[in-house]
């Protein structure tokens, strides 16, 4: 008795051309005419592995200097030092403090007797200059406008030696007071102290 395996009722064998690499489609090609072909591939996957590999091993190691280094809440409470001695007076001096533009003016004898003597019955944000600086010399203050948070133009506006904000024309004094313009408050006036007559610290 004759036994037959279903295997052999299978006469035609499935096209595996379309699952199968350009350079290996002819079984009688020799390797060695192919072999570049190959190559790129396995060269393309190897470096496509190294970039994401790269990538993955930068995205580590920052990660662990952030987490090595000062948290942001003590950033955020750092101080800075500034030089005085740098700057002229009438002039105004701009660093960065907190990740914010930092207002320091070097004020005129004329600066300060004008700014005293403006009635406070003609602010918005009523602050005499006494209460906003500690020595009549220096105004120090945060650029940052009270209406929308812009930074204002330093010796400018409708107010000698006072700042004015180009974004909705908000004008400032020289003791950083509003007197015209959307802006609600006066500049915002830092925690600072001077550890000499040339040095300053905000913060």
């Amino acid at each position: 008795l004759q036994v037959r395996f279903s295997h052999v009722d299978i006469t035609k064998v499935p096209d595996f051309s379309a699952y199968r690499l350009k350079s290996t489609n002819d079984p009688h090609a020799h390797t060695s005419k192919t072999e570049l072909q190959r190559k790129v591939f396995t060269y393309t996957i190897a470096f496509a592995g190294t970039v994401l590999a790269t990538t993955a091993a930068k995205y580590a190691v920052t990660t662990m200097v952030q987490t090595l280094g000062p948290s942001a809440k003590t950033l955020a409470l750092a101080s800075i030092e500034v030089n005085l001695a740098s700057i002229p007076e009438g002039k105004n001096l701009v660093v960065k403090w907190r990740n914010k533009p930092l207002f320091v003016r070097h004020r005129t004898q004329e600066e300060i007797e004008r700014e005293r003597a403006v009635p406070l019955s003609d602010l918005r944000d009523q602050q005499r200059d006494e209460d906003r600086v500690e020595n009549p010399e220096w105004l120090i203050c945060i650029g940052v406008c009270t209406h929308l948070g812009c930074v204002p133009i330093a010796n400018a506006g409708d107010y000698v030696g006072g700042y004015y904000c180009p974004c909705h024309g908000s004008h400032y004094d020289a003791s950083g007071r509003i007197r015209k313009g959307p802006a609600p408050l006066n500049l915002e006036i830092p925690p600072y102290k001077f550890l000499d007559e040339n040095t300053l610290v905000v913060g």
